[in-house]
């Protein structure tokens, strides 16, 4: 599941870049490692709780109609998408700022260290809660077995993980800004598949009536459930069948997104 490792993998790194940036401005602190680790711990922790709880909600309101729930799953998603895909994305260098002056501040002894156990958990659970949702949103109604989400997540973990040591110890020479951009790109791709997903559950459902038609039908030559089709689906949200309303979403969410970006975007310093 391309979908569900590219989200684990943003999510894992900006966990990882947080720690990272904490752990490099508390480098003489003693208890430094017993602070953070414990902190990553309770976020993952916490993010596991919230993975098991939102699987028994679930469960709960299953007789009231897949439908409906697949609206929900995929509403939540596609919100947290919209959201981290403008508001995250345009406050970046701030919230590395905000990282840095923590782990700095506590370091001078202006702060308890526990403050950094605390900041380090909130962070990763933060982002573990994301991964929850967005996983469970680009899951939703795709009959995924459960040993390929779970090797989706692990790869995802492990990159994330990985590339944020690499970058914390300076061994990659990749800049953060282009690599969050690459990964902003295709979450915004995403974002728009899973709004088109939105649309198709709303007309399955009854809610939406007009413009539920297909436009064209590429069954024929690429088939849905092929490998191509599947990789596709992954990629850029492919549907064999899609209807005006699909298509407009898809361009609508792309749209919302290209259009917050632009206006959040912090004022470039005059030369």
């Amino acid at each position: 599941m391309f979908a569900a490792a590219l989200i684990v993998f943003r999510e894992s790194l900006e966990a990882a870049l947080f720690v990272g940036i904490v752990a490099a401005a508390t480098r003489e602190l003693a208890g430094r490692s017993r602070w953070l680790s414990g902190g990553v711990g309770l976020g993952v922790l916490g993010a596991l709780l919230l993975a098991l709880t939102a699987q028994q909600v679930s469960d709960w309101f299953d007789g009231i109609g897949q439908d409906v729930i697949n609206i929900a799953v995929l509403s939540l998603a596609l919100v947290m998408l919209l959201w981290h895909c403008i508001w995250v994305a345009s406050h970046a260098r701030e919230m590395a700022g905000d990282a840095r002056r923590l782990g700095t501040s506590v370091q001078q002894g202006e702060r308890k260290p526990w403050a950094l156990l605390v900041a380090v958990a909130l962070a990763v659970l933060r982002e573990g809660a994301e991964t929850v949702l967005f996983v469970g949103g680009a899951l939703t109604g795709s009959h995924t077995a459960t040993a390929t989400v779970v090797a989706s997540v692990l790869i995802g973990v492990g990159l994330g993980v990985a590339v944020g040591f690499l970058l914390y110890t300076g061994l990659a020479r990749i800049p953060t800004r282009h690599l969050f951009t690459t990964t902003n790109v295709l979450i915004a791709i995403l974002a728009g598949s899973i709004g088109s997903q939105l649309v198709k559950s709303l007309a399955q459902a009854g809610f939406i009536e007009h413009g539920t038609s297909p436009l064209w039908d590429t069954s024929d030559w690429l088939a849905p459930d092929s490998a191509l089709g599947t990789l596709l689906h992954a990629l850029v949200g492919y549907d064999a069948r899609p209807s005006a309303a699909q298509l407009a979403s898809y361009l609508l969410v792309l749209a919302v997104i290209y259009a917050g970006n632009r206006l959040l975007r912090p004022p470039q310093p005059a030369r």
